[in-house]
């Protein structure tokens, strides 16, 4: 089996080094990560002509490593196209995400705007994320429990579909099971707020990505402010949804389509515009 991991919180993040390991059991791995940290780029890719940055670092363990300076979904349309051009990919994982992607998140999420991309072209496609932010995150639970879930999706699984496979912080023997759920919805309230320098660095892996951060020099009249409101849960809400099922100790499995059609509006309105 042929197997293309990509993330977004980049190539020297912890998260995908697990998930590497995890998937050596499976086939012949390849890694084509950013070169630096790029949460909340959903589908972005690297327009604008510009040049990029690719580098093949090397093959350890038998898992070959590449990076490319430009979005997560960049790394997976150069995984596809230009790395694995001889022979494409039986599948394409990103992960494993500092953070969970469940609910509205993965609408901004690079992890799974890689894994769309992957969709697009054709390809089986995960997503996997645990709910830790941190940049020393224990991904344990996911190396004891995500290969049986990967066999399981890959015995059922069709092309065109992103699964959303999203880990609670939990020791394995706490996880009460897995639930196939619907996406929840959230809402980030106070989103934006005064940069604070000590509030930045908690932000785990996020902060860990530019350790050496400096403010630039502010143009007269400027402010600077930082995304890091409170998101809040929607009440409707349910336990057939995503974020209800990692908050009560559950792995979620959520299928995404890459058709974002309201097919109910789709008929509602198709005999108004004649």
């Amino acid at each position: 089996m042929k197997i293309l991991l990509v993330n977004d919180d980049g190539i020297n993040a912890k998260g995908i080094r697990s998930l590497a390991g995890i998937m050596t059991q499976f086939g012949d791995v390849t890694v084509v990560a950013p070169k630096h940290h790029q949460s909340g780029t959903s589908m972005a890719i690297s327009l604008g002509v510009r040049p990029i940055a690719a580098k093949f670092v090397g093959v350890a363990n038998g898992i070959k490593w590449h990076y490319l300076d430009a979005t997560p979904a960049s790394c997976a349309k150069y995984g596809i196209d230009i790395v694995c051009a001889d022979e494409r990919p039986d599948v394409i994982i990103s992960g494993i995400n500092h953070g969970l992607n469940s609910s509205t998140a993965m609408w901004y999420s690079g992890t799974i705007g890689a894994a769309r991309e992957g969709a697009l072209a054709g390809l089986i496609s995960i997503g996997v994320s645990i709910d830790n932010l941190s940049h020393d995150a224990d991904f344990t639970v996911v190396e004891q429990l995500f290969p049986d879930i990967f066999r399981k999706i890959m015995s059922i699984a069709q092309k065109g579909v992103v699964y959303n496979v999203n880990f609670p912080d939990l020791p394995s023997e706490q996880i009460k099971g897995i639930r196939v759920t619907t996406q929840g919805f959230e809402k980030w309230v106070e989103e934006f707020v005064p940069y604070n320098k000590e509030m930045y660095d908690k932000f785990g892996v996020l902060a860990q990505s530019d350790p050496g951060m400096t403010l630039p020099v502010p143009e007269e009249g400027e402010t600077f402010y930082m995304m890091a409101g409170e998101v809040l849960a929607d009440p409707a809400n349910t336990e057939f949804t995503d974020n209800y099922a990692n908050e009560h100790g559950y792995i979620s499995i959520t299928p995404h389509s890459i058709d974002n059609t309201d097919y109910n509006e789709f008929r509602r309105i198709q005999g108004i515009f004649k």
